[in-house]
């Protein structure tokens, strides 16, 4: 491990990286929220569908684990795909407690037609940016989830302490 990069000493909040994170997320949500205006789908829902679509998995906890949202929350959003005939669900043949996900044509289609939204949103916001510094910055804020990942795994992994 190399020299630390922060210093409790001249820690500031512009240079931390889960501030900038942060204030990307706030910045970013209400404009791509606005993107579906208009939509027949939330911007939510959207997340959803390309949850499933992109492998991120296919029941409702594991969309909620992706989408940080409670599982409650993620059921009535699949409720609402369900209904619109977006996404169908079926009960596992080994677990018949678990049931899976998956987009219809329909869900797929619509997929298709709204994510031009954001993918030009993104475009329009990184316009100044060369492609090599957008794949540096995927690249960096990837390896920086897969750490993430690994200290989550890691926790799981340590034995509960007695109180």
């Amino acid at each position: 491990m190399g020299k630390p990069y922060y210093n409790a000493d001249t820690f500031e909040a512009r240079r931390s990286i889960g501030y900038l994170v942060k204030r990307v997320n706030a910045l970013l949500l209400p404009k791509v929220e606005e993107l579906f205006g208009d939509a027949e789908l939330t911007f939510t829902h959207w997340i959803a569908l390309k949850a499933l679509r992109d492998g991120f998995g296919d029941t409702c906890a594991d969309i909620a684990r992706h989408m940080n949202h409670d599982a409650g929350a993620t059921t009535r959003i699949v409720d609402q795909l369900e209904q619109r005939g977006l996404v169908e669900r079926r009960r596992s043949t080994e677990d018949r407690r678990v049931v899976h996900l998956s987009l219809t044509a329909d869900g797929k289609a619509m997929l298709r037609a709204l994510t031009p939204r954001v993918v030009n949103y993104w475009n329009g916001i990184l316009d100044d940016f060369s492609h090599a510094e957008v794949t540096q910055m995927i690249d960096l804020l990837s390896r920086l989830v897969d750490r993430f990942e690994e200290d989550a795994e890691k926790a799981l992994e340590k034995p509960k302490v007695a109180r």
